[in-house]
């Protein structure tokens, strides 16, 4: 018999603050205001005012939190099935998927009136299609129809940094797109890397991720191809003339070691070095929009920009 995990709940009689700010999913919400940072700061030389940018992150996150919310009450079946998820809130119980449902339109509602009243109104729309995007195209759909799930739901994921670039300029730009599609081309191998190390939790899950549905060997091969097309996507901002060799040297770098990461994970049995990957690339991730903010402040842009 498998081994069951005790809910972090069973003790508490009822839900308290906790459990709404773990619907939320804080932790992924904030690596993601990090990104939306670093997009308002480089989309001009000149530093945003601070209540410009206490309102794009505040309505950007309260949005996000939204859409996580939806994911808890769409996905509740499904993590009671999986070791990692078994003990949310909505899978245990503790919070009722209509108080979730309504909690999630409270501060949807609320992160989109603070973004049209304090900042512009292209931000707002642009963040309620990555909220529909992520919370009902990818939650309800396509996590259950195809194993490309990730790639094609990783729209909406790579939204941020242009939300971000949006809140300051009021415009899509293409040093923004660019941003964008960093993000974009980094999310399959950061989450199948997470896949082929959870393989057994979605197989009983039912979902059909890519290890669940073409084995480990065909997704650790995938995750080093798409790990090639993130680092050429990655030079994109040096290439065009948006940052300067400072981000370059960093961009490479970084990459080399995303590479070697990959490789070594498709050399190596099973699932091995599968989490390893997973916390690299969030590493990565951090670390390459931060050498895109030491490029765009230490150096001057290259006149191509």
């Amino acid at each position: 018999m498998s081994q069951q995990i005790t809910p972090l709940y069973k003790t508490q009689p009822n839900a308290n603050w906790r459990c709404y700010w773990e619907l939320c999913k804080p932790n992924v919400v904030m690596v993601m205001l990090v990104t939306v940072v670093i997009g308002m700061l480089l989309a001009d030389a000149q530093l945003p005012s601070f209540g410009l940018l206490l309102a794009a992150n505040l309505g950007i996150g309260l949005c996000a939190a939204s859409a996580a919310v939806i994911n808890h009450v769409v996905d509740r079946h499904i993590d009671q099935k999986m070791r990692r998820t078994l003990s949310r809130p909505v899978a245990t119980g503790k919070v009722e998927p209509a108080k979730a449902l309504m909690f999630s339109a409270a501060i949807g509602t609320l992160g989109m009136l603070v973004l049209m009243v304090w900042v512009n109104s292209l931000t707002a729309w642009l963040t309620l299609a990555s909220l529909i995007g992520y919370a009902l195209i990818y939650t309800v759909f396509l996590k259950r129809a195809t194993p490309q799930n990730i790639v094609i739901g990783g729209i909406a994921g790579a939204a941020p940094p242009l939300l971000g670039w949006v809140a300051v300029t009021g415009n899509v730009e293409g040093p923004a797109l660019l941003l964008m599609l960093i993000i974009f081309a980094w999310t399959p191998p950061h989450f199948w890397a997470l896949a082929v190390h959870r393989k057994d939790d979605y197989a009983s899950a039912g979902v059909p991720m890519l290890p669940v549905t073409h084995g480990v060997r065909y997704t650790k091969i995938h995750i080093v191809l798409y790990t090639l097309i993130l680092f050429a996507v990655s030079l994109l901002p040096f290439a065009t003339g948006m940052l300067s060799w400072l981000y370059l040297l960093g961009a490479v770098c970084l990459g080399i070691g995303f590479m070697v990461y990959s490789i070594l994970m498709l050399r190596a049995p099973g699932k091995e070095h599968a989490m390893a990957t997973f916390s690299y690339s969030i590493i990565y991730l951090l670390a390459l929009f931060g050498a895109m903010l030491l490029d765009h402040y230490l150096l001057p842009k290259p006149a191509l920009f």
